[in-house]
């Protein structure tokens, strides 16, 4: 890439809810993934 090209686009920052927000729209179903194989696994083992 050369001077040539134009200007690099900026990076963009995000809001720091939008971050926890994202975090826990991801978070919350996972560890309740976890929780349900957790539980179902228990049972293998009884």
């Amino acid at each position: 890439m050369t001077d040539a090209d134009g200007p690099a686009p900026k990076a963009t920052t995000s809001s720091p809810v939008v971050l926890v927000v994202a975090w826990l729209w991801v978070a919350i179903p996972f560890l309740y993934g976890l929780y349900e194989l957790g539980v179902k696994s228990s049972k293998l083992f009884e």
